[in-house]
């Protein structure tokens, strides 16, 4: 039987042709299309590493795998080749607006079961169920009891997934007879041209050989990275016009030989408009540091040697936060990609508002360890939304910084790149965001392993690991055994050492194939530790790091009424005539309140205001200022405070000489006391002031009660021991029977929280790359009462982005400047909004519907904004309804809830 061409594979965005009817692109091209980019996303895009793995698990030689992997790759549709989606109702249509596929279900062969249109397998399920079998016919290992097991199923279960999620095994009673269960699947003609599909797309790939070898995690994930990726090239639709076909194309073996030409030719083109080859590590240079025994020397005397010797793996850096420990992780990073031949760099971070103050640090890096061209996105909520415009405005906002704003500026991708995509945005040589871009690589989400997959051509720097909760610290745990398997170089940057570290060594070596033997992160500071990931052997320098400043922090705790301590505390610097502080409020609206007052009270005291409820450019704007007047040489005069939020406890290069902050946790506190400056920073913390509502209770207390009316701490080497103290179960000994019971019961809240926040994490996320047991199914596993709402919820508080509109315009520097759509038939340019997006808690506008119309409300990458229309009252903007009243100036966004 000959191949028919009449079977369509795209259609959307194809245009009409003169008669009026929907251009089609035939199926079997996109399959040649997706096999061809296939051949040079495996040449010139995957690393070594990652084509060894793929080798190495298949046991065919290099030049074989990659044929075999444009096959699997053009084989990825062929479910289409099935009645519900060749005559799918919303599929290319004639002028009179009949499905254009409508005449095969007329033709003898053709012909189809009544059931079988209302067939709700996907194309994708349909290929994993199909493809299961013939691999099997033709030679590829299967199993009757266990078909997950082998590859014949594998194969075909990783081609099921190239949608975002695998489908859950299938028995041979099914795959050997899959139109039994799903009659979309057709008979006679439509199996007869899956199979004349299947062999053409062999034979035009010349994968004749049959390997004998398994789907290994780290295959899977890489061919299933290499399948979708290749999928989404061949997707273009400007692409795909380019080279449409005749109508009346035959499809013969010679018509598919010359557009296998055609396609090839495509394909470098295609995948060069990615703006992702040509990236790489350069060989690490000799850097002067000072201080032999600094954390710095230390790791750049060291590291290379052990990573020379043993290849690429873990460091664990352990320090006080600061540019220092940032610059020694960056260094780690730098020697770990040039070893593993990574092409790019994931900074991970815990908030988006640090991720936005590291890019600066991380571009300076980049310019010195990355060779070749590299593009770089900042990766967090509120950049989602289009991450090449965020990182287009994060430049503007830093113009007068050491970052270039200019057009054209080589790191910066344009607004109409193709990595400016949610999905595609991580593939991206260089990306500074939060830690929840790794940790929904191991949760059962949409395309959690093309995460996986971006992450194993990369080195991963975790900054402040430990600062993610219960949750959190279960999903890192599993996310560093994938890692590990993925032999993905990883630096985790901590302030100290405690059995949180400890449990993530433990869990890179178990991923690795380590010993069980524990291994303990060195509890002095400075520290830093080593885990090759090709045995999961533990190694600690030679010749330990030594604190090289080593300072005096003075903490004294006040008891006052909250804002007449800070006037009080900041009234010396105004007396003085210098001096720089900082003031953590534990909102926005109190920093609001705060700024305002000290600019009334104490008019000779420069005050600035930075908060996470700013349009995203004027945060970013002020971030950027703050940079520059608040650095250890900054050029500032006369007496300065900056009041903000713990958004800043995260943020490197600012010094003041006072630091005040409300009660928190002793680890946010420390964190918060590094921005002091000199050899005796000086903290005050407020007893009477509001906790935040994210902090923990009971750490909290506990703080309180170690620090007391306030302490000094030799700083590093007793940092360590404060925590311990925070935590021992002894504290309760110290206090009367009331403050007993009352620490007693807070304690046991905190802890079953974390049992159950641990609980859930255990349950939700994916399993480990050693409990798969050939199964890819369970990486997309979908557990009743798996909600959006609980992924949110264990990523962290979940946020809502607001964008205020006035009168159908957005406000630029109190002028209505730039007009955007408020009708229901105009569309909105989501890239458009990403400066003027505010993020907001989630509980703070529970039960606001906005004011999106249905255009709005019908765009997928508009559903977690929401749509504000400000009014003018009383000489300000606000917008009241549904129990709360919105109130936003160039100070930021307030939220009020209504009596």
């Amino acid at each position: 039987m000959s191949l028919d061409s009449r079977l369509w594979g795209k259609a959307a965005g194809l245009g009409k042709n003169a008669r009026g009817a929907h251009r089609t692109h035939p199926l079997i091209c996109h399959l040649l299309d997706t096999a061809a980019v296939a051949e040079v996303v495996w040449d010139e895009l995957l690393t070594s590493h990652q084509r060894s793995m793929v080798v190495g698990a298949l046991q065919v030689p290099d030049e074989e795998v990659r044929a075999l992997a444009a096959f699997w790759a053009g084989l990825h549709d062929i479910g289409k080749i099935s009645v519900p989606f060749q005559l799918h109702r919303s599929g290319p249509k004639n002028a009179d607006g009949e499905l254009l596929a409508q005449e095969l279900g007329g033709e003898q062969g053709y012909g189809f079961a009544a059931d079988a249109a209302q067939d709700r397998q996907s194309h994708e399920a349909a290929a994993h169920w199909w493809l299961a079998g013939i691999f099997e016919e033709i030679g590829y290992p299967s199993s009757k009891r266990r078909p997950q097991s082998q590859l014949s199923h594998a194969v075909a279960q990783m081609l099921g997934g190239h949608g975002g999620r695998y489908h859950p095994a299938v028995y041979s009673k099914d795959y050997r007879c899959p139109v039994a269960r799903h009659p979309g699947l057709g008979t006679s003609s439509w199996e007869e041209q899956r199979r004349v599909h299947f062999d053409e797309v062999r034979r035009v790939t010349g994968a004749t050989s049959v390997p004998q070898g398994r789907m290994t995690p780290g295959a899977a994930v890489v061919l299933t990275g290499l399948v979708t990726l290749s999928d989404w090239l061949a997707s273009i639709e400007v692409e795909i016009r380019a080279r449409l076909m005749e109508e009346g194309w035959a499809g013969a073996p010679e018509d598919l030989d010359a557009y296998w030409k055609i396609a090839r030719e495509a394909a470098l083109r295609l995948v060069q408009k990615t703006d992702l080859l040509g990236t790489g590590f350069a060989r690490p240079d000799p850097v002067q540091c000072a201080g032999e025994t600094s954390l710095l020397a230390s790791m750049v005397g060291q590291l290379t040697d052990v990573v020379t010797e043993h290849g690429p793996g873990l460091v664990v850096v352990t320090s006080s936060p600061s540019e220092e420990r940032t610059e020694a992780a960056l260094r780690a990073a730098a020697v770990l990609g040039h070893a593993a031949g990574a092409r790019g760099l994931f900074y991970a971070l815990p908030t988006g508002s640090s991720a936005d103050s590291h890019m600066a640090q991380v571009h300076a890096f980049a310019e010195q360890a990355l060779t070749g061209p590299w593009r770089s996105l900042l990766l967090h909520s509120s950049s989602r939304l289009k991450p090449a415009e965020a990182a287009k405005q994060w430049a503007q906002a830093h113009a007068t910084g050491d970052v270039s704003a200019e057009p054209g500026e080589e790191w910066a991708p344009a607004a109409n790149s193709w990595l400016n995509s949610h999905h595609r945005a991580l593939l991206a040589a260089l990306g500074t965001g939060t830690v929840d871009e790794l940790l929904q690589a191991v949760m059962p989400v949409k395309f959690n392993v093309m995460r996986l997959f971006a992450f194993s051509g990369k080195v991963v720097v975790v900054d402040e690991a430990h600062a993610r909760g219960a949750w959190g610290q279960k999903l890192m745990l599993r996310f560093l055994e994938w890692a590990a398997a993925l032999r993905i170089p990883v630096v985790l940057a901590a302030m100290s050492a405690d059995k949180s570290v400890d449990a993530m060594l433990a869990a890179y070596r178990r991923g690795a194939g380590g010993g069980k033997e524990p291994m303990v992160q060195p509890r002095r500071l400075p520290a830093w530790s080593f885990v090759d990931a090709h045995s999961g052997g533990g190694h600690l320098p030679r010749q330990p790091a030594q604190a090289v400043r080593a300072g005096t922090l003075s903490i004294k705790v006040l008891d006052g009424a909250p804002y007449d301590e800070i006037q009080a505390a900041l009234a010396p610097l105004v007396e003085a005539g210098n001096g720089r502080a900082v003031v953590y409020r534990s909102t926005p609206a109190e920093a609001i309140r705060t700024s305002l007052q000290l600019s009334q009270d104490l008019p000779g005291l420069d005050v600035t205001l930075v908060h996470e409820q700013m349009r995203n450019k004027d945060r970013w704007r002020r971030l950027a200022a703050c940079r520059k007047t608040f650095s250890p040489d900054g050029g500032i005069s006369g007496p300065s405070a900056l009041v903000t939020t713990p958004m800043l406890e995260h943020v490197r290069g600012l010094r003041f000489d006072l630091v005040v902050s409300g009660p928190a946790p002793l680890a946010d506190l420390l964190a918060r006391a590094a921005h002091g400056a000199g050899d005796q920073p000086r903290l005050v913390v407020l007893r009477a002031d509001n906790k935040s509502e994210l902090d923990d209770v009971a750490l909290v207390r506990r703080t309180d009660i170690v620090l007391g009316a306030g302490r000094t701490i030799s700083m590093p080497e007793e940092v360590p021991l404060l925590l311990d103290e925070v935590y021992a179960d002894e504290l309760v000994d110290r206090l009367g029977e009331a403050a007993a019971h009352e620490l007693h019961q807070l304690d046991n809240r905190r802890t079953v929280r974390e049992r159950r926040a641990t609980g859930t994490a255990g349950w939700l996320q994916v399993p480990g790359p050693r409990e798969l047991d050939g199964d890819l199914g369970l990486l997309s596993r979908d557990h009743p009462g798996m909600e959006p709402e609980l992924l949110s919820s264990v990523l962290g508080e979940e946020m809502v982005h607001v964008v205020c509109l006035y009168p159908g315009s957005l406000l630029e520097n109190g002028v209505l400047k730039e007009k955007l759509a408020r009708d229901s038939k105009r569309r909105p340019k989501p890239g458009q909004l990403v400066p003027y997006l505010i993020p907001v808690p989630q509980r703070l506008v529970d039960g606001v519907a906005g004011d999106a119309n249905s255009v709005w409300r019908d765009m997928a990458a508009l559903k977690t904004v929401l749509r504000l229309n400000m009014t003018w009252e009383d000489g300000t903007w606000v917008r009241t309804g549904e129990g709360h009243r919105f109130h936003v100036n160039e100070l930021g966004l307030t939220v009020d809830r209504l009596p």
